[in-house]
């Protein structure tokens, strides 16, 4: 039972520093941002496993790990409220074609990044042509241009 409850520790630990490290922590990863998660995950291996390295131990903290993703994602199914708890909701960066600063600040996303955006998604030079930019829940910036008439 201690592999399930160290497991479960793990877990929740994760989901929480993960949470608060925000939207864009993972997805502009780099090959130092690799590394680090190499590192990390190393380390709570070692908290999860203590001194038991058998194979027994190993599947059943997969099996841990693995059942409370498949349960969060059904509780999330039947609680839109946790939902967004867990993995908060598609926030709007540009409005109108007007920079919201404080979200961006809040969001540690600047003006390059929404420009890189909108250059790759829809051939936009300038944020004159952007009509929304919105931060969407896995960490993309999705951009909706003005219209061109």
């Amino acid at each position: 039972m201690e592999p399930v409850l160290r497991g479960l520790a793990v877990y929740a630990f994760l989901l929480i520093v993960f949470r608060f490290a925000g939207k864009r922590t993972l997805s502009n990863t780099t090959t130092f941002d690799l590394v680090l998660l190499l590192i990390i995950s190393e380390t709570i291996q070692q908290a999860m496993v203590d001194n038991d390295h058998s194979v027994t131990n190993g599947f059943l903290l997969v099996i841990t790990l693995i059942g409370t993703t498949i349960l969060l994602s059904v509780l999330k199914e039947k609680f839109p409220k946790l939902d967004l708890l867990l993995e908060g909701a598609p926030l709007i960066l540009v409005d109108q074609g007007k920079m919201m600063k404080d979200r961006m600040e809040r969001c540690r996303v600047d003006e390059s990044e929404i420009l890189t955006a909108a250059r790759q998604t829809q051939g936009l030079a300038a944020m004159d042509q952007v009509q929304y930019a919105i931060l969407e829940r896995n960490g993309e910036i999705s951009i909706i241009p003005k219209d061109q008439k």
